[in-house]
């Protein structure tokens, strides 16, 4: 059920040094000690009630997290997935190994070496339980427990329409092992995730006195503990029992990347059954007898990149943008997300912030957005320690720093950034690293000063070469004759897409001559947008700029 994170601290060991939080022994006792007493109240109300208070994927991490916070500071490990007292214990006729998670393709390529006979299954994300069958009928059900004892689920098995009840042949006196899953029409892992699929089922097996649901359920048969050696005649019976599944989803591999392409093709192809990941397992197996939890050698698990990953915090500072809005960003101890290495994500406003309440030493859900930008989706566990820095005074606005100055620095830099950005004058070959070159290396009185700056002023900034030099100060000479709307947009007049897009103005001095009725005449534009237009045009600073830029020559405003 809630899987055993086998080989977790092996895989920690290698990153320790580079991954430890700097606490001082009572601190990291303090929250250790927190997170244990989460954990175990998750436990608690998934196993009595069948309710998964935090998803699968926020557990599974959460616990691993805790598992290296113990290997950091040299704390006892407390088995965090131990059940509460069961009812209807039972004892497992052959006990549940688990199966060790390998962290990429060279750890798969390196445990298949000297093994034989290898095949690839998808991971089916359900929940694992053992079959008993004796004289042909279904005698038990029991869930995996802690691996050697579980519950009784028998009664629950009856109702189970595509579970076998009767089998014949070497399976009429068989124990098997798989896992209960929810059938899905056409699940695509990459589209749709594991939708929590693995909770799901153990919220359907644990509900009381309802039986109606449990036709949703089948079961994909992984393990026939003393079955057949040979895996095409293991196969082959269980499909002709009634377990079809686990023959159209095991093949023979012998190289590393038919286990890639196999991952590959499951995790983007239409399933019966939500997966999270594959396994790989050699035919030959111990004798049953000898099986014990975390002991399964010869079976490994190549799970997918989670879609999410829990990131710490491990410092916050704020950012002021064009506008003068403030946003606060939180830097992270560096995660992987798809192919991107992540070291910092935008948590918003100084309000969004103040309510998710984020501080140094928080673990955050992040994820990747649209165009592969990474969002925060959850606060999944807070630190002890709540000392937050204090954000800037917020005596910025949109019509502060157009003029350089030691405290606008930050301000001033998001102007440039965004006048050069594709969408507004499009100067390509500087970004923002290169504007603040520019700044520190010549003399900028406003934002638009660049325009006045010779190829010799250009080669004088470090790092630009006399070749680039020419070709930056022949962009900059190019947008004086950009079309005025994208200079409107330059300058930063708070117009709206729709309402740039439907002006017919093209001069300056037209600009000036709207009111706020004249505005309003516009898609998207109400009286309080008119009036903040109309400030805008007429701030002194606003009028020097324009006057300004008549002077060096820009389209619109001669």
């Amino acid at each position: 059920m809630r899987r055993w994170l086998v080989g977790i601290g092996i895989f920690f060991a290698m990153h320790v040094q580079a991954t430890c939080p700097v606490w001082s022994p009572a601190r990291a006792g303090e929250e250790i000690t927190q997170l244990q007493g989460q954990i175990a109240k998750w436990n608690e109300a998934y196993w009595h009630e069948g309710a998964s208070e935090v998803s699968d994927a926020v557990y599974d991490q959460l616990s691993a997290r805790l598992g290296l916070w113990q290997h950091c500071f040299g704390v006892a490990s407390v088995e965090t997935t131990s059940l509460p007292p069961l009812r209807d214990a039972v004892k497992h006729p052959v006990a549940h190994t688990g199966v060790r998670k390998l962290a990429d393709a060279r750890s798969v390529e390196r445990w298949m070496k000297e093994k034989s006979d290898l095949w690839v299954q998808p991971k089916v994300d359900g929940v694992a339980v053992t079959l008993v069958y004796r004289q042909g009928r279904l005698q038990q059900m029991i869930s995996r427990g802690n691996g050697l004892i579980g519950e009784d689920w028998t009664a629950k098995a009856r109702h189970i329409p595509s579970l076998p009840q009767k089998v014949e042949g070497l399976l009429a006196n068989s124990v098997l092992q798989g896992e209960v899953y929810l059938q899905a029409d056409k699940h695509v892992q990459q589209q749709m995730g594991g939708m929590n699929a693995r909770s799901k089922v153990a919220g359907v097996l644990m509900r009381q006195g309802e039986s109606q649901s449990l036709s949703s359920l089948s079961l994909f048969i992984w393990a026939w503990p003393d079955g057949p050696v040979d895996m095409r005649e293991r196969l082959k019976l269980l499909s002709a029992s009634g377990f079809e599944q686990v023959s159209h989803y095991s093949h023979p591999v012998s190289r590393i990347q038919e286990v890639a392409d196999w991952r590959e093709r499951w995790f983007t192809s239409p399933l019966p059954f939500a997966t999270d990941g594959v396994i790989i397992r050699a035919a030959k197996e111990s004798a049953g007898a000898h099986w014990l939890p975390a002991q399964g050698t010869w079976v490994a698990a190549w799970k997918y990149q989670p879609v999410s990953q829990i990131a710490e915090v491990s410092g916050l500072r704020f950012t002021i943008g064009r506008t003068g809005k403030i946003a606060v960003v939180a830097e992270l101890v560096p995660i992987k997300l798809d192919d991107k290495q992540v070291q910092r994500v935008s948590i918003g406003s100084v309000q969004r912030w103040e309510n998710l309440d984020i501080t140094t030493g928080d673990q955050l859900l992040v994820s990747l957005a649209g165009q592969g930008i990474p969002r925060v989706d959850s606060v999944v566990w807070r630190g002890l320690d709540r000392s937050k820095p204090a954000p800037p005074a917020p005596h910025y606005h949109s019509l502060t720093c157009f003029y350089r100055t030691p405290e606008c620095h930050e301000q001033f830099l998001a102007r440039l950034n965004w006048l050069g950005s594709a969408q507004v004058l499009d100067i390509q070959g500087i970004g923002e690293a290169g504007w603040n070159a520019l700044i520190m290396a010549q003399p900028f009185e406003n934002i638009f000063s660049w325009l006045e700056f010779t190829q010799a002023q250009l080669q004088e900034v470090p790092g630009i070469t006399i070749t680039r030099a020419e070709q930056v100060w022949h962009r900059f000479d190019m947008t004086r004759r950009q079309p005025f709307r994208l200079w409107l947009k330059a300058l930063g007049l708070p117009l709206p897409a729709g309402a740039l897009k439907a002006l017919r103005d093209n001069s300056w001095q037209q600009i000036q001559a709207r009111d706020e009725q004249h505005w309003q005449t516009l898609p998207g534009i109400g009286p309080e947008k008119a009036r903040s237009l109309v400030t805008f045009i007429h701030h002194p600073t606003v009028i020097v700029l324009a006057d300004h830029l008549r002077a060096l020559g820009v389209s619109g405003f001669r």
